[in-house]
């Protein structure tokens, strides 16, 4: 029955879906690759479901060949420039952050393990599914295996620690905000744009010939190109794809979100998960407990680093740390446990739907900007290049 690939695909989106609902019902707080790959894990371990079932769903060769470069040049597409030049503290103060946390993991953990363990868990604390990707392929091409448990299990469980402190931390700076407002003095830090200017559209393809085979051609144009480059440079093709996509968006080549335009992104982010969780197929319970004391090493000394980063961060460009630590350790969990945490800050601290909206919007665009920076380019490219010094 698992031979037939629709049957084996069923169950483990089933798997997926059950990870969707419990994360969505726990406002991100238990992550959905977390239940993901706890119950996949489980199921092979006691014989419930074969190893070959992944391998026979077909979706492990749709996350090889859409999930991988396009997705990367899809996320090149969805910096906003703009944004981010507003935000410049913000984006400041998250890459502090991690870069912080990256030093003292590297230290620390090669000095109690070793490097190899100390590169691995890099990339996932300090960033996205991507970053996680990237590293998983660098160790498996390596012969490293095992090690691959390392950042799977960091990227499965970093939230449950970084959510809860970046909440705590970010309620103290709005508390700070309703105080200013009962005495007068608050005043906002974000800029607003100017109503009625005109939205200025770069693509290059008139509006008839934008039908999404068109946009995911031109999307795999860019991945090609960043695979082709990777192997003739010493650059890896994952850099190469985010420099296309940034690139190509400024210059019209790509409109923003050419991947969700192309109504191709749902499939490709479960290709990516597909392929992290056959990745585990090799894993077994021993190595699993064997590995956790790495695991929670790296997620400590990290989220350490993280706040010292931001702290240190705030404390150059002038801002709050309440405000600037939160930010920084948006490299944890990023998009949308940091819009879940903005909203359940400014409905526990307003008192009203009116400071609730003011807090809101007070803390949403540095959050969301410096979960950006951190899951999108921060931890690709820390990802990219660390896993070449192996």
């Amino acid at each position: 029955m698992f031979q037939e690939p629709v049957v084996a695909a069923m169950v483990i989106l089933g798997l997926i879906a059950l990870g969707e609902v419990i994360s969505i019902i726990t406002k991100a707080r238990i992550p959905m690759l977390f239940i993901a790959l706890m119950g996949y894990l489980v199921l092979i371990w006691v014989g419930v479901l074969p190893k070959s079932m992944i391998l026979n769903s077909g979706f492990v060769t749709v996350g090889t060949v859409l999930g991988t470069a396009p997705v990367i040049v899809h996320m090149g597409t969805l910096i906003p420039l703009k944004s981010i030049k507003l935000q410049w503290k913000a984006v400041a103060i998250a890459v502090l952050g991690i870069i912080f946390a990256s030093v003292l993991i590297l230290t620390l953990v090669t000095l109690i393990f070793d490097y190899p363990v100390a590169v691995a868990g890099v990339g996932p604390l300090t960033g996205g599914i991507i970053a996680l990707l990237v590293t998983s392929e660098g160790l498996k091409e390596l012969g490293l295996v095992s090690l691959v448990t390392v950042p799977v299990l960091i990227m499965a469980v970093q939230s449950l620690f970084g959510i809860p402190i970046a909440t705590n931390i970010l309620r103290r700076y709005a508390l700070k905000i309703r105080s200013e407002m009962d005495n007068g003095t608050y005043t906002s830090e974000i800029k607003e744009t100017k109503k009625g200017e005109p939205v200025k559209d770069k693509f290059f393809l008139p509006e008839k010939y934008r039908s999404n085979l068109i946009l995911l051609f031109l999307l795999f144009v860019g991945g090609a190109i960043a695979i082709v480059l990777g192997k003739y440079t010493v650059i890896p093709y994952s850099l190469w794809s985010l420099i296309i996509g940034v690139l190509g968006r400024v210059v019209g080549f790509y409109p923003e979100r050419v991947m969700e335009r192309a109504n191709a992104f749902t499939i490709g982010m479960a290709g990516i998960i597909f392929l992290i969780i056959i990745m585990m197929n090799d894993i077994t319970f021993g190595q699993f407990l064997g590995y956790l004391p790495e695991v929670f090493t790296i997620i400590l000394v990290g989220i350490i680093g993280i706040i010292g980063g931001g702290y240190f961060g705030s404390k150059i460009f002038k801002w709050d740390p309440l405000k600037g630590i939160p930010v920084a350790l948006t490299a944890t969990f990023g998009f949308p446990g940091d819009y879940i945490v903005c909203e359940e800050v400014s409905r526990s601290v307003g008192r009203d739907k009116e400071e609730e909206e003011k807090i809101f919007n007070e803390i949403l665009t540095p959050m969301l900007v410096g979960g950006f920076t951190t899951v999108t380019i921060g931890s690709v490219i820390i990802a990219s290049i660390l896993i070449r010094t192996l």
